[in-house]
């Protein structure tokens, strides 16, 4: 049995478009980078991680800074650039004593300004 075959059992579906269906199995990403995009989407599904990402996005801060602008522990604000800098989304330089956090690159901005646009468009068409 192929394996369209298998996954049409599988389905409730009548009708297949056979060449559509194959020309878009060749396209789609391999299974482990979609796990790896799966899990750089749950980074961005936290809202005290984006308020860190929207402040980096405008300036370039330190942790006492951050806690200050969000009204949160150092400690905590440490955890969630932590988190951020282990997915490579922040980076940091040392002046002295004092690291100062920035996003590590224009990816970052983007998908943000990218994901505000759609939830912006999102709410347009909700009526009052």
């Amino acid at each position: 049995m192929k394996f369209y075959d298998m996954e049409l059992e599988k389905s409730d579906c009548t009708v297949i478009h056979q060449e559509v269906v194959d020309k878009v199995r060749q396209t789609l990403p391999n299974e482990d980078l979609l796990l790896d995009l799966a899990d750089a989407f749950k980074l961005f599904s936290d809202s005290t991680r984006l308020k860190i990402l929207y402040a980096l996005m405008e300036a370039e801060m330190c942790v006492c800074d951050i806690s200050v602008l969000l009204g949160m522990t150092k400690s905590s604000v440490s955890h969630q650039l932590r988190v951020l800098k282990q997915a490579n989304l922040v980076k940091y330089r040392k002046a002295g004593r004092v690291i100062y956090y920035s996003l590590a690159d224009d990816h970052v901005r983007t998908i943000c300004q990218m994901g505000m646009a759609h939830v912006l468009e999102e709410d347009e068409g909700i009526e009052p």
